[in-house]
C-alpha cells in the first residue's frame, strides 16, 4: 500500500500497539487503529491525506464552506459560531470524507469489491467511491434507511441488502455476512483518517484556533478523527490549542454523550434506541471507547438532546444559516443545552459540525412543521 511519505504506520487507541497499514482492527487487542502523520511532514490539510493524489479515490470532497451564524452567537451569549457545512460533499454527507481514504485503501489492497453496514449515508458514499475506483460494492442497510440513500446506492452501481429492523440488525447481517468483500465500515483507521484532514481544513478555514467543536455523534469515529487532527496541528505548529470537542447526540440513542457526560471510559450499548435521526441511531458505536478518550484528552463532554428540540433547531437552523437536518440540527440543540449549563466563556468562539445536507431530511422537518399546524 503506497502511502505519502508523512504516513508513518498505524497505532492502536486502545494499547498503543504499532502496526502496518492494511489491518482494520489491532491484532493484540481488538482497539480502534488510527494513522500516525509525521507533524514535521504537515504543513496543512493536504498533507493529512495519506496517500499521495494519483491514488487517492476521490469525487473532489472536502473544501466545504464555514459558515458564520451571529444570530446563534447572540442568541448563546458567545464571541462567534460558525458552521462547517459537510452537507456540501459530493453525496451530501461528511461521510465523503471518510470513504475517499478507506476505499483507497481497499483499492490499493486488490479489493474488487468493498461492503459496509450503514444507516444510509455511509452506504450510498461507499457506492459512489467504489464506482469512482471501479470496483463493486454492497451496502448493508436497515429497513428504516431513507429512500434516497437506497435509491442513490442502486444508481451509482452499488448492491444493496436491505436488512428488516434498525442499524443494529444490519452491523449483524454484515458481520455474519460470508460474501467476499473487504470491509470499509465504521471505525476503520482510513476512515477516522478523513476525520483528521477535516480538523486541519476547519483550521485552515479560520484566523484562530476555535475554543470549542460541538459534532453530532454516531460511532465516535469523527470525534476522534476530530481530536487526533487538532493534536497533529498543535504538533505541526499549525494551532496554538486543541479545541474542546462535545459530542452531540439525541437523547433515545447517546451512548457516548451519557458516558462522557456521567465520566464513564466505555459507552454502554443501547438497548432500545429510538429517534428518529436515522444516522445517529447507533447503539454500539465502533470508536466509542476511543472516542470517549478524545472526549476527555480536549476537557469536552457529551450531550444528549430530545428529538423534538433537535427538530426545532434544525428548523431554526436553516432560518439562521446554512441549511441544516435532523442530523445537523442535534448539533444546534446540543450548543443550545450546552451553553444553558454554562459550558461556554462569553468570548469563546464555536464551531459546529453539519454532517448532513438538509435536503437530504428535508422529509422530517416539514413533518415537524406540519404537527405545528404550518
Amino acid at each position: 500500500m503506497q502511502t505519502t511519505a508523512a504516513v508513518r504506520g498505524l497505532s492502536c487507541t486502545a494499547c498503543g500497539e504499532s502496526v502496518d497499514p492494511g489491518i482494520e482492527r489491532c491484532p493484540d487487542c481488538g482497539g480502534v487503529l488510527v494513522v500516525d502523520f509525521d507533524a514535521d511532514a504537515v504543513d496543512g490539510p493536504a498533507d493529512a491525506h495519506p496517500f499521495p493524489p494519483g491514488t487517492t479515490v476521490s469525487i473532489d470532497e472536502g473544501a466545504t464552506p464555514l459558515v458564520p451564524v451571529p444570530e446563534l452567537a447572540d442568541e448563546l451569549g458567545v464571541g462567534g459560531v460558525a458552521i462547517k457545512d459537510e452537507g456540501r460533499n459530493p453525496t451530501g454527507s461528511l461521510a465523503d470524507r471518510k470513504l475517499s481514504p478507506a476505499v483507497s485503501a481497499a483499492v490499493a489492497d486488490g479489493a474488487e469489491r468493498v461492503g459496509t453496514p450503514s444507516p444510509g449515508n455511509g452506504a450510498q458514499s461507499a457506492a459512489a467511491y467504489a464506482a469512482r475506483a471501479g470496483v463493486d460494492s454492497k451496502g448493508f442497510v436497515p429497513s428504516r434507511c431513507p429512500f434516497l440513500n437506497k435509491a442513490m446506492v442502486n444508481v451509482h452501481g452499488g448492491d444493496m441488502y436491505v436488512v428488516e429492523g434498525r442499524y443494529a440488525d444490519a452491523v449483524e447481517a454484515f458481520a455474519d455476512s460470508d460474501e467476499p468483500l473487504t470491509s470499509v465500515a465504521p471505525g476503520h483507521p482510513f476512515r477516522i483518517a478523513g476525520a483528521k484532514a477535516l480538523a486541519l481544513e476547519l483550521l485552515a478555514d479560520r484566523e484562530s484556533t476555535p475554543d470549542a467543536v460541538v459534532h453530532p455523534t454516531g460511532h465516535g469515529e469523527t470525534v476522534l478523527g476530530l481530536e487526533r487532527g487538532f493534536a497533529l496541528a498543535a504538533d505541526a505548529g499549525l494551532a496554538d490549542a486543541v479545541p474542546r470537542i462535545y459530542a452531540a447526540q439525541p437523547a433515545d440513542c447517546a451512548p457516548i454523550a451519557t458516558a462522557a457526560a456521567d465520566g464513564e471510559t466505555e459507552p454502554g450499548p443501547v438497548d432500545h434506541p429510538d429517534t428518529i435521526v436515522g444516522p445517529l441511531e447507533v447503539p454500539d458505536p465502533a470508536a466509542g471507547r476511543a472516542a470517549l478518550d478524545a472526549i476527555a484528552a480536549t476537557g469536552g463532554d457529551g450531550v444528549a438532546v430530545p428529538d423534538k428540540e433537535i427538530l426545532q433547531a434544525a428548523v431554526d437552523g436553516c432560518e439562521m444559516g446554512p441549511e441544516v437536518g435532523a442530523t445537523g440540527g442535534t448539533g444546534i440543540a446540543g450548543v443550545r443545552a450546552l451553553a444553558d449549563r454554562g459550558a461556554f466563556d462569553a468570548d469563546e468562539e464555536v464551531v459546529l459540525v453539519n454532517p448532513v445536507a438538509g435536503s437530504k431530511e428535508a422529509d422530517l422537518l416539514r413533518s415537524h412543521l406540519m404537527s405545528q399546524g404550518m
